[in-house]
């Protein structure tokens, strides 16, 4: 099967006080379609690091990342102003350019898949944070597209909430859809994905959850709380 994305000896530096400071040495890993693969590490790992240079927004400083088709990104909730005066339907409508769907049609059929088939009229400030979570999710999926990088998305919200999206996750990784989740749960990571990649600026492990299981039990943890358990 062709790699839908795959990266090689990938770096990404910056140059501090006249010293190179690599955030990522020497990635490799491959994705085939309809995987759902979990990207796990510690706070400062480079997981957001990864993902942004996966979208574009970042440039290798070394090695090369091939990509057979489009790619999208869910990014952390944090990052958005839920203060911006549109509704949920605009949110998730706003910058997309997929124009082989109507575009409202399928936003409240995106809506209802998330959970928030009432909602669309509702504005940003009104939500809660795991009401935000969905129209993040929403939105990404809006954009139809081969790969979804998708950062943090089940951070800080309830049990339900996380496995309403993870359920919605998997069933586009059944449609064909692949998957690259960053999550600092360790736990939920073996346990929810079909591969997960350990990231401490390099790869630790890539596996199936028991392969990186077995590895991570002869390594030194570096992950803090989240690790080994």
């Amino acid at each position: 099967m062709t790699d839908l994305l795959r990266l090689t000896e990938v770096y990404r530096s910056f140059s501090l006080e006249g010293q190179r400071i690599d955030v990522l040495r020497g990635i490799n890993f491959a994705m085939q379609p309809g995987e759902m693969i979990a990207l796990t590490g510690a706070s400062g790992a480079g997981k957001s690091t990864l993902l942004h240079l996966l979208q574009g927004r970042l440039i290798a400083s070394e090695g090369t990342v091939e990509l057979n088709g489009s790619i999208a990104l869910m990014p952390q909730r944090a990052a958005i102003d839920w203060t911006f005066p549109i509704t949920v339907s605009q949110m998730v409508t706003l910058g997309q350019t997929n124009r082989r769907t109507n575009r409202q049609t399928n936003c409240a059929t995106l809506l209802e898949r998330v959970g928030m088939g009432d909602m669309g009229s509702r504005r940003l400030n009104q939500l809660s944070g795991g009401q935000q979570q969905r129209v993040l999710l929403a939105r990404a999926l809006m954009q139809e597209s081969d790969v979804l990088l998708l950062d943090e998305p089940c951070s800080a919200i309830d049990p339900p909430t996380r496995d309403h999206l993870l359920g919605v996750m998997r069933q586009q990784a059944s449609s064909g859809q692949t998957l690259l989740v960053s999550s600092h749960d360790w736990g939920s990571a073996l346990d929810s994905y079909d591969r997960v990649i350990v990231l401490d600026g390099r790869v630790l492990a890539f596996g199936s959850p028991e392969e990186v299981r077995t590895k991570l039990t002869d390594l030194t943890c570096m992950m803090g709380s989240h690790c080994c358990g």
